[in-house]
């Protein structure tokens, strides 16, 4: 037998004991110690719940424990559970130590029975209340405790019962129903429930107790409780405490009520109790929506002084806890009860308001409030909204790669996507995969579906880039190029048919769905000066073009910490002058598109830093195999055999028959880690030397127009010092000869991305030849783990699912082995060159954990999509508030 206490009544806890007994039980044992009307009860801790897990039954001793304070709840109430003359009745509710509404199970009216009922209906003469009372205990029992063994016992089979009983007595609601077709309905439950079991319903009250509060500790462990954990980043070894709690009833007359109520509205923060009520209702019939509750203001005129004396309470709560509340309640014969409280979720725009207006108010501090948002509810402030999908069904799901809601027309390539939005039409492209050529397709779509990809694949990081609502790796969806279909399941959706995507949650509807706007209030521009003043880390933007630039300026980034040069090399101008470079057959034809592509890549520059202000900008030479500017190999192959059957005299054979030919020599078995990166510019050293002029030339043009200008020229892929030596001898002298002509010096620097393990690990080697570092942690990620970031999609989301990987470490930096490898890096650079500038830009610079990481070891700054910027202001502001302690 355990010398820990398993069991703490109402009275012995208090609120800083959520480690043990959960949020709810704390927040229980808390409102009972400042005096405020809560049903007696008691806690069982979440310790009990892992040992419960561990062993497979509920641990010796601990069943004693609950009798022992379920007599003193019996004394306090002078009621006695399964008494058939004073029944006492009881909920029984799981509670985590972080809020997880409706995650988990809860059990209501236990102890009712035959027997108990008759006391029930002597003790307030009201048999209608008795009898509703039971045939919801029986239902909810049935669905909650034993429906894992007898799927029959789910509560919608009890409904259908209902439903067909309620047809028979001309009733439209639960509440036409009397006492004597309650009555009946109880006998039906009874029958059915012996019909799927073969056995009696369970009628020992304490039977049922202890069958209850093992069905609360095994729903820590049901799906829906794992996926929002996995969703929530909470830990999975936590458990869940079960509270014991009196039971009062809002169901026993028109004096009766239920209701849920916020301090404060949870949707956009303004200082007004929010919430709803029903007279003569449980708790259940508010949140299962069975009937269409009134307004909480309505409780004045039909309980006035029970309003008053709410209002007063919820008032006392949020002042107690210095945060917003939502609080449970319900009122018994005139009488009000307080059934839980706990700190109210919200939109990210009430997160905002409430923050500042409590600052504002002098319940908190700026510190504190900067505490009290989470970094990623930020997001939800800049992008489109689904306004409403109630009523709709999503027909797939996928990864949540760019939030934000969108709907249109179904194009399956960027040329239709490009042609459908200039006919002034919205359109969702929807592809199996994307790739740079893609991108004009996208910006010209509301949102991007792809049947494969994770959350750093092409299309995710190009979403985040853009602002562009995306969801990938949507296994569900088959898409057939061939007929222009999608096909899910049953559906069938062609091209120009109509879908919604919503990519904060990951979801697929075939309907249109109607956004919104987000909205940003003066608010969210004094919550993030006051991020700015706090956090030590800078934030910097992925940004490709001076649009993108001004917008992330907008949103406070400091500079930009990846420029991808290979945008610049698509549309129709340029992708001719890029095919003709890559196909050339000799040098002078190669330099001369080259010279042709520098003028419209100065111009690129010019705009980019005159975008920035004098900020600096670090650009990324030419990184993806040449391949992907060409067409597709097995497309041409295609088309190439249909010319030679079909019209073997074509005029246009030779030409495809050339061009097939190069795009065959071209192609490598695992590109990802062939010709591409710092290597491509040894082999064809005369693109990064364009680019070099292009970047330098364009700082000489805007220094003379009288801005100061500092561009970061960063090579990619270094596996080696070797490399970068003899990339960095040959730029530096493009630069030099640039400038000389120009007649104009200009402070730049060059340094290189840190995305192959072995670069980590030679730190020590490169730091003496780069001015900067930045890691590009979507490949090191890649290459650390040996995964494909494009095909992970498949496999990852089932290793998240069964806790192989805690968390996708595509969307949240590993600590523990990538972190390892950044942290010998960041620590054997500084050794060697203390004036070293470093930085992180793959995807994970804009998400919090990593952000806070990234502080932590000592990184300069992060560089993340600009729709990310504050996300990644207020996490380098918490990780500064943290390290102070």
């Amino acid at each position: 037998m355990s010398d820990k206490k398993r069991v703490y009544l109402f009275r012995e806890g208090n609120a800083t004991m959520k480690d043990l007994l959960g949020g709810k039980g704390a927040n229980l044992a808390e409102m009972t110690n400042i005096g405020l009307p809560v049903p007696p009860g008691f806690t069982i801790t979440t310790e009990t719940c892992n040992d419960y897990t561990k062993l497979g039954k509920l641990p010796d001793g601990l069943w004693e424990d609950v009798l022992a304070a379920l007599a003193d709840v019996e004394k306090d109430m002078g009621k006695k559970l399964g008494d058939a003359n004073n029944p006492l009745l009881v909920s029984v509710r799981s509670g985590a130590k972080f809020s997880m509404p409706g995650m988990m199970d809860t059990v209501l009216n236990l102890g009712l029975n035959d027997n108990t009922l008759k006391g029930i209906i002597a003790a307030n003469g009201n048999e209608r209340f008795a009898y509703d009372a039971y045939r919801r205990f029986l239902m909810m029992f049935s669905d909650i405790v034993l429906s894992g063994d007898y799927p029959k016992l789910a509560k919608h089979h009890f409904e259908v019962i209902f439903d067909a009983l309620k047809e028979k007595k001309g009733a439209k609601v639960d509440t036409e129903v009397d006492a004597e077709g309650l009555k009946e309905l109880v006998a039906q439950y009874k029958v059915y429930y012996k019909d799927v079991t073969g056995k009696d319903f369970p009628t020992d009250p304490m039977e049922q107790l202890k069958l209850a509060i093992v069905a609360v500790f095994k729903s820590w462990n049901n799906d829906r409780a794992i996926i929002y954990r996995n969703r929530e980043k909470i830990s999975h070894d936590l458990g869940t405490a079960v509270n014991v709690q009196t039971m009062v009833f809002g169901n026993m007359g028109d004096d009766c009520g239920t209701g849920v109520a916020f301090t404060r509205n949870a949707a956009n923060g303004e200082n007004k109790l929010f919430g709803e009520f029903l007279k003569n209702a449980q708790g259940e019939d508010v949140v299962a929506g069975v009937r269409t509750p009134e307004e909480i203001s309505q409780l004045a005129n039909e309980f006035p002084a029970i309003y008053k004396q709410f209002t007063d309470i919820a008032q006392k709560l949020e002042d107690h806890y210095r945060d917003m509340q939502d609080i449970e309640f319900t009122i018994e014969k005139g009488r009000l009860f307080i059934l839980q409280c706990r700190s109210g979720k919200r939109t990210g725009v009430a997160a905002v308001k409430i923050a500042v207006d409590m600052v504002n108010e002098k319940r908190i501090s700026k510190e504190e409030a900067l505490t009290r948002v989470p970094p990623e509810a930020l997001e939800q402030l800049l992008h489109p909204r689904i306004k409403n999908a109630k009523g709709a069904k999503e027909i797939a799901k996928g990864l949540n790669a760019g939030p934000g809601g969108a709907s249109g027309k179904i194009a399956l390539d960027s040329k239709a996507a490009i042609a459908m939005a200039a006919k002034g039409d919205k359109v969702v492209l929807v592809r199996k995969e994307t790739n740079p050529d893609d991108l004009g397709g996208m910006l010209a779509s509301k949102g991007v579906l792809t049947q494969l990809g994770g959350r750093t694949s092409h299309a995710a990081l190009i979403a985040r880039q853009y602002g562009i609502p995306t969801v990938c790796g949507c296994g569900a969806i088959k898409i057939d190029e061939v007929k222009k279909t999608v096909t899910v399941g049953d559906i069938v959706l062609k091209e120009g048919d109509i879908i919604t995507i919503d990519g904060t949650l990951g979801l697929v509807y075939n309907v249109e769905l109607e956004t919104e706007p987000a909205t940003v209030t003066g608010d969210f521009g004094t919550f993030m000066g006051w991020a700015d003043e706090v956090r030590k880390l800078g934030v910097r933007a992925n940004a490709d073009t001076p649009e993108h630039a001004a917008d992330a300026i907008a949103l406070g980034a400091e500079g930009i910490g990846l420029c991808r040069t290979e945008h610049m090399f698509l549309g129709s101008e340029r992708a001719p002058l890029v095919a003709d470079m890559i196909l050339a057959e000799d040098e002078t034809t190669r330099q001369s598109a080259l010279d042709k592509l520098l003028p419209l890549q100065r111009k690129d520059f010019l705009g980019i830093f005159k975008a920035m202000g004098g900020k600096p900008v670090t650009i990324r030479l030419i990184d993806p195999p040449l391949h992907e500017f060409l067409p597709n190999m097995s497309e041409l192959l295609v088309e190439v055999t249909e010319l030679r059957c079909k019209n073997p005299n074509s005029p246009e054979l030779p030409a495809k028959e050339k061009l097939l030919g190069k795009v065959v020599d071209m192609h490598e078995q695992n590109p990802m880690l062939g010709l591409r990166g710092c290597r491509l510019s040894i082999y064809f050293p005369g693109i990064v030397n364009m680019q070099v002029g292009a970047i330098i030339g364009a700082a000489c043009e805007t220094k003379k127009a009288g801005l100061d200008v500092h561009p970061e020229i960063m090579i990619p892929l270094i596996g080696t010092v070797n490399e970068l030596t003899y990339l960095k001898n040959q730029l530096k002298k493009v630069a030099e000869d640039t400038m000389k002509a120009e007649g104009v010096e200009v402070d730049y620097k060059i340094g290189t991305m840190i995305e192959i393990p072995r670069a980590a690990l030679t730190a020590d080697e490169i730091a003496k030849e780069a001015e900067f570092f930045s890691f590009g942690t979507n490949d090191l990620t890649q290459m650390g783990y040996g995964i494909s970031r494009d095909d992970a999609g498949k496999f990852l989301p089932i290793y998240v699912d069964k806790q192989i990987f805690k968390t996708d470490p595509t969307e949240t930096i590993d600590q523990k082995g990538i972190g390892r490898l950044m942290k010998i890096c960041v620590e054997d650079a500084k050794a060697v060159n203390p004036k070293i500038k470093l930085g992180i830009c793959g995807e994970h610079g804009g998400e919090p954990d990593s952000v806070k990481f990234c502080h932590r070891i000592g990184l300069n700054y992060v560089s993340c999509s600009p729709k990310r910027i504050p996300v990644a202001r207020l996490a380098a502001a918490q990780a500064a508030i943290e390290e102070k302690g």
